[in-house]
């Protein structure tokens, strides 16, 4: 029987859950999984459960994962036709999408085009605006310097989110609510974005006060229609990256709903887009009752971290639709007819101090995860394995899924008293408060809910 796909094994360029995710479902489909590794990377469970795998290099992102000859070379090495770049390292580079066609592979994720339209915030900002995407206040063009911030800000107005216009993750952002502000925050932007993603481009943004940060999932199909498969509420979050997701919003009216999946339709088809991808927004939460206001943050051209809650309310499997469509072949399920039922929550569990968040890295002795209905946990090690300070902390996704949110929570509780890690410290504390959190628990967080919990409490009165 002839086989439907253009490819027969797929390498996947990256490393830890997300390459384990990956393969998972590449090998469900029958096709090959191919891990590439770093030498300090060389143990763990996604190596080890592929097919094949190939070593890059040193443990430096720089010397193996972000390396593209490396890569492409490690696909010709072992037989693979088509490259999957999971989420981070080069999955936004279109520099990278490029070489992988250009030598022949089939590239799993959007266009160089679409990443290009995406990557750069305020190019992205004029696009989807010129689609009758909502956009907040800002600069249409990159700020070059202090002096052109403070002018746009007269403009603007203040408080204002200071970011760098490439790149993500939340790096090179802050806020500003005056000039004396602005000029520290443009310069601490402005270093951050040269040193993390070679772009010194700043935009400026007006800030939304207490917003909540709310995404859509799109998946552009192989017939070129873009549709949406609900959103995530992704507000709980530390320096501005994200800690715990949840689907549905708890907040979002039907009708809210409906203007922004339609807004991120929109983006899509603005550029379009193939494949999985994420359009975010802030959401103003004080105007719900009066309707809503939201605006375009930004569009993730790739797979995202909080996937698995999308899973797990529609029952799609979004890696298999990303290769489906790569392949040229129809999704497996009905575009008009998805109906995502109860709720799921996703927790990052990280290697990190749970009360300040910084990393602490170390040898895992005991790894004990839940398990039992609505329980999903996708993890990157297992007992025995190290966690080294080259890469993001990022141990596992504990992910539950109930018949509505207050089901969800109670096993959320559950799964997060049982899920048992000793060798180093974990977030996993810091997750048994968020969930007896009264502002959580009742759903009207914002993203300033961590700093409030991390905030100094006042001294008992005498």
């Amino acid at each position: 029987m002839t086989s439907p796909w253009t490819f027969d094994s797929v390498l996947v360029a990256n490393r830890g859950e997300i390459a384990r995710r990956v393969i998972r479902t590449v090998q469900r489909l029958g096709l090959k999984g191919v891990a590439v590794y770093s030498e300090a990377d060389a143990s763990l469970p996604f190596v080890k459960e592929a097919d094949e795998a190939v070593l890059l290099g040193a443990a430096a992102p720089a010397q193996s994962y972000l390396d593209v000859a490396k890569v492409l070379e490690a696909a010709e090495q072992s037989g693979a036709q088509a490259i999957h770049p999971g989420y981070g390292f080069l999955s936004e580079n279109a520099d990278f999408a490029r070489a992988v066609s250009e030598a022949g592979l089939v590239w799993i994720g959007p266009s160089p085009e679409a990443i290009v339209a995406m990557g750069d915030k305020v190019a992205a900002r004029n696009l989807v605006g010129g689609a009758g995407v909502p956009v907040a206040p800002g600069t249409r063009e990159p700020v070059a310097d202090v002096e052109a911030a403070l002018v746009a800000a007269r403009v603007v107005g203040y408080p204002l989110m200071v970011k760098a216009a490439g790149g993500g993750g939340g790096i090179g952002m802050s806020v500003a609510h005056d000039e004396e502000e602005l000029a520290t925050a443009f310069a601490t932007a402005q270093s951050r974005a040269e040193r993390f993603f070679g772009n010194p481009s700043i935009l400026l943004e007006r800030y939304v006060t207490s917003a909540r940060h709310v995404e859509v999932q799109i998946l552009g199909l192989s017939d070129g229609r873009v549709v949406a498969l609900g959103e995530r509420d992704c507000s709980v979050q530390r320096r501005h990256q994200k800690v715990a997701e949840e689907t549905p919003c708890p907040v979002l009216t039907p009708p809210l709903r409906a203007r922004m999946i339609e807004a991120a339709v929109r983006a899509g088809e603005a550029v379009a887009y193939r494949g999985a991808g994420t359009v975010e927004f802030l959401l103003d939460p004080a105007s719900v009752d009066s309707g809503g206001e939201f605006y375009f943050l930004e569009m993730n051209a790739r797979l995202q971290v909080e996937h698995p809650i999308t899973e797990l309310v529609t029952g799609v499997d979004l890696v298999e639709q990303q290769l489906l469509a790569a392949s040229d072949l129809p999704p497996t399920f009905d575009p008009d007819a998805v109906e995502p039922t109860g709720h799921a929550i996703e927790l990052r569990i990280y290697a990190e101090d749970p009360k300040r968040f910084l990393p602490s890295p170390g040898t895992i002795s005991r790894w004990v995860e839940p398990t039992g209905p609505g329980v999903r946990v996708d993890a990157g090690y297992a007992e025995g394995d190290t966690v080294t300070p080259f890469y993001d902390p990022l141990l596992a996704k504990l992910c539950v899924h109930g018949a509505d949110r207050p089901a969800a929570l109670e096993l959320a509780r559950t799964a997060v008293a049982s899920f048992e890690i000793e060798g180093l410290k974990t977030n996993l504390p810091f997750f048994t408060e968020l969930l007896v959190n009264e502002e959580f628990i009742a759903g009207v967080y914002d993203t300033g809910l961590i700093d409030r919990m991390r905030a100094p409490k006042p001294a008992p009165s005498a």
